[in-house]
């Protein structure tokens, strides 16, 4: 057949117009509800420290006692392999950026805590504390460094059941209008809503965020905020629906994340004290439901935490730290990419986990990527889809330190740019063939 020659068809055109004119409110749907990844940084973790124990020095003093407990208790790469099943071609590197790590970047995202890990207090005392707040992260973000400020960083307030509901709302709005009066509403500040039961209670956080909005003269949409998962009701409603799912519409796009609260939520379902781990059956069970209801929105999926903390004797320390670093890779594995720590000495085995992760996976990631721009046969045929999260992985490795731009540029051939190319967040990315 000829490059030209015309092909017969039997519709006529009008019926293509018609099909399309029909799912036009459809398209419009999928791009409302279905943005994709928002293309920004996700952080790995989020380091909650309680409200009245917040200093300037606490992200660079975190970082120090990373540090130290690693001087203490693997003071070489073989030492930390040796506990963790680490390779020893990837020892060296690992540990090395580990420890550069800390010195550089201790926390990549930390929560000024006013809920659970501040409990109730005087209304003038939690005043004072969300004041305080508010002055200490806008100087941070304005006059920090990596080493002593935390890429993001926020609050997480008293939730909107009706005990501590006002409560809440006062602590959010002393704080955010601290940093208004100080300069205005950084770019990585993050809001966390704890213990969502009903998508109603969503609603009125964004409720609270337009009036806020209104009254402080913010365009429409500026504050967002994320959603902690910690009760049974927030998975599965009283009518069987993914209550999860309607809080993710209730949010109207203000939702940034879904964060599994491990113990909480445990305790909810009837788990004992003994067996509340984020690798608890049901846990996995709520983690999924979040993570397919999440799927496309924009919304990140976080896993939660472990409460066994490596302190005392080195032999318990080691234990405490196999323990994170086996939960933090697990979660990697099932796309979790984000996890909380509760104390300094999580910060070693977190980055490790992350580390090894990434740069175990980095030569054979960046040969699939390269092969398929490429268009080399070989034993896998990967698809537009792969390519992004081929992509995806890079970026994400890139972003928490444990690969550099250059091998990963030498590897593939692409620079970061054509790397987000490939794993930009639209849904028509899935028919992208070349950067």
């Amino acid at each position: 057949m000829g490059q030209h020659e015309k092909v017969a068809t039997s519709l006529a055109g009008a019926v293509s117009e018609g099909i399309s004119a029909s799912l036009a409110p459809v398209d419009a749907e999928l791009a409302r509800r279905y943005p994709g990844d928002p293309g920004t940084r996700q952080p790995v973790h989020t380091v909650y420290v309680p409200g009245d124990v917040f200093e300037p020095g606490t992200v660079r003093s975190w970082g120090d006692q990373a540090l130290a407990a690693l001087d203490e208790h693997a003071p070489d790469a073989a030492t930390l392999a040796g506990v963790l099943g680490i390779s020893d071609e990837l020892a060296g590197p690992v540990y090395e950026r580990v420890r550069a790590k800390l010195q550089r970047e201790p926390i990549e995202d930390l929560r000024i805590d006013f809920e659970d890990g501040y409990g109730p207090r005087p209304d003038d005392e939690e005043d004072s504390a969300a004041a305080r707040a508010a002055r200490l992260v806008a100087d941070a973000f304005a006059h920090g460094t990596p080493e002593n400020t935390a890429p993001y960083m926020g609050i997480r307030m008293k939730c909107m059941e009706a005990a501590v509901r006002d409560r809440g709302i006062r602590t959010l709005d002393i704080f955010l209008t601290g940093l208004m009066e100080a300069g205005g509403l950084p770019e990585g500040l993050v809001l966390t809503l704890p213990k969502v039961t009903y998508p109603e209670q969503v609603t009125a956080m964004v409720r609270l965020a337009e009036e806020f909005e209104k009254a402080r003269g913010l365009e429409q949409g500026r504050i967002g905020f994320e959603i902690q998962i910690e009760t049974s009701q927030s998975i599965l409603a009283a009518d069987g629906t993914a209550a999860v799912a309607r809080m993710i519409d209730a949010a109207e796009g203000r939702a940034t994340g879904l964060h599994y609260g491990t113990f909480d939520y445990s305790a909810c379902v009837g788990v004992s004290a003994a067996y509340q781990s984020s690798d608890h059956p049901a846990a996995d069970h709520a983690k999924a439901v979040m993570q397919v209801a999440a799927a496309g929105t924009g919304v990140r999926v976080s896993d939660g935490s472990t409460n066994v903390l490596p302190v005392g004797p080195t032999a318990h320390v080691h234990e405490a730290w196999k323990l994170h670093y086996g939960l933090t890779r697990r979660a990697l594995a099932r796309a979790y990419y984000q996890g909380w720590d509760m104390h300094p000495g999580h910060l070693p085995t977190r980055y490790a986990a992350v580390f090894a992760f990434y740069r175990e996976g980095l030569e054979p990631a960046a040969a699939r990527l390269a092969a398929y721009v490429a268009k080399t046969e070989g034993d896998i045929m990967d698809e537009p889809a792969t390519a992004k999260a081929l992509s995806g992985y890079l970026l994400r490795g890139l972003d928490c330190g444990a690969l550099d731009t250059e091998e990963v540029a030498r590897l593939t051939g692409l620079t970061r740019a054509d790397l987000e190319a490939f794993a930009i967040p639209r849904r028509a990315a899935l028919t992208v063939t070349t950067p």
